[in-house]
């Protein structure tokens, strides 16, 4: 670790409390009673999910669509508490009240007197528009129906309910009972009740509220998309993927771009279709190669999960690039770290210059909270303020990257 850039603790400490000031909303906007809420999908997010509000002392209606689903689920959840109650974080007596909370269900009718339902369901626009135009027929008046998306439109999904107000995004982070960022996406009809309501209440499930305007991947997903464009042009220009991750590690980051996908998992959205192969990591799932869960991703892992380059990926980005018709050079560790960090700053330039955030210290609680951004920098508007923008510019230029016009203007 660097030494901390001067100001940065205040100017986190700064961030927390202006994140929940909402510009546009009256001080004394009505909150709407959460008594009870519903979750739908009791796989790892919506069994994390769940657990912050039986923790918090909210009682859960979680809903499955079939029963062995839903018991792992529960079952799942009873041993996370057991472990925190292990490691001492959580009382015994307590664990057990938490669970008490919970009421497993198969049917929607069961979630009929919620105050809030979440959806955890898969992500996809016909599935949770389903889920929403079925939840729009049941809830009662009053509820607030919320979409744990990663990316999709907010808007989309409530299109298809008879109240839009009703509708927002609360994009949770794996594993959502411990990562404290909880991205609050603002549809264009979503009510000011229902926005207030779900930030107040993040408070009392311990999470770092932030407010983002509909788009692709709100803010931190967009950023993190650019940033890894860039991790995958540079492993077919020669740097290797053991660097780059190495690049980000000394930096301050828990993982690289490629140990986060080998740990979500390199199939995640894969096609299943081995013959079908266009880029390296469908390659790599092609090959059997899905991450952790098979011992192998990018890197290979023995049976403590400690990691070890692999020849095979090697050679596989290799026959890729030649493919390609990419020539090869050698990449200098400080390349690799401009092309990575740099277009995330213009990104989050043009995160603040379309309104989708409020202000720039918003888009650094999502870093720190979200994707373990290293604290010592303040954030990556922060940082890049100390950096000095001008030099962000003149990085973006010289690899041929985009600038928008506010970090242009900013930057002098």
């Amino acid at each position: 670790m660097s030494e901390p850039l001067p100001g940065a603790k205040e100017h986190i400490d700064a961030a927390l409390r202006q994140s929940a000031v909402i510009d546009d909303l009256p001080a004394d906007t009505a909150l709407i009673p959460i008594a009870k809420v519903g979750v739908i999908g009791a796989g790892t997010m919506g069994g994390g999910i769940t657990m912050n509000f039986l923790t918090a002392g909210i009682p859960v209606t979680i809903v499955e669509r079939e029963q062995a689903a839903l018991d792992r689920g529960v079952e799942v959840m009873g041993k996370n508490y057991a472990a925190s109650v292990k490691r001492g974080r959580i009382e015994a007596a307590d664990a057990g009240a938490a669970m008490a909370r919970l009421t497993p269900a198969l049917d929607f009718s069961a979630l009929a007197d919620c105050d809030l339902v979440i959806e955890a369901v898969y992500e996809s626009m016909e599935v949770k528009q389903d889920v929403f135009s079925r939840l729009d027929a049941i809830l009662k008046p009053g509820a607030i129906l919320a979409s744990n998306t990663s990316y999709l439109d907010v808007d989309e999904i409530a299109s298809v309910t008879s109240r839009p107000e009703a509708v927002l995004g609360m994009h949770f982070f794996s594993p959502a009972n411990i990562m404290k960022l909880l991205e609050v996406v603002r549809g264009a009809k979503t009510g000011a009740s229902q926005l207030a309501t779900v930030m107040q209440l993040a408070g009392k499930i311990r999470k770092v509220p932030v407010v983002s305007g509909v788009c692709h991947g709100f803010i931190g997903n967009r950023m993190l998309a650019k940033r890894q464009e860039q991790a995958n042009a540079l492993i077919m220009e020669g740097a290797a993927y053991f660097d780059i991750d190495q690049v980000l590690l000394d930096f301050g980051f828990p993982m690289g771009p490629f140990q986060m996908g080998d740990l979500a998992g390199l199939d995640i959205g894969w096609h299943r279709d081995p013959s079908k192969v266009t880029t390296v990591r469908e390659a790599l799932c092609a090959a059997g190669r899905w991450g952790q869960k098979t011992g192998k991703g990018f890197y290979d892992y023995d049976e403590n999960r400690q990691r070890t380059p692999s020849a095979e990926v090697q050679a596989i980005i290799a026959e890729f690039a030649t493919r390609e018709g990419v020539p090869q050079r050698t990449v200098t560790r400080e390349e690799i770290f401009e092309r990575l960090i740099y277009p995330m700053i213009n990104e989050g330039m043009l995160i603040l210059d379309e309104g989708i955030a409020q202000r720039a210290s918003d888009i650094d609680l999502v870093w720190l909270n979200g994707y373990g951004w290293p604290a010592w920098t303040g954030g990556p508007m922060y940082w890049a303020a100390h950096q000095g923008l001008d030099k962000v510019v003149a990085g973006l230029k010289r690899y041929g990257l985009p600038v928008c016009d506010k970090l242009a203007r900013d930057a002098g």
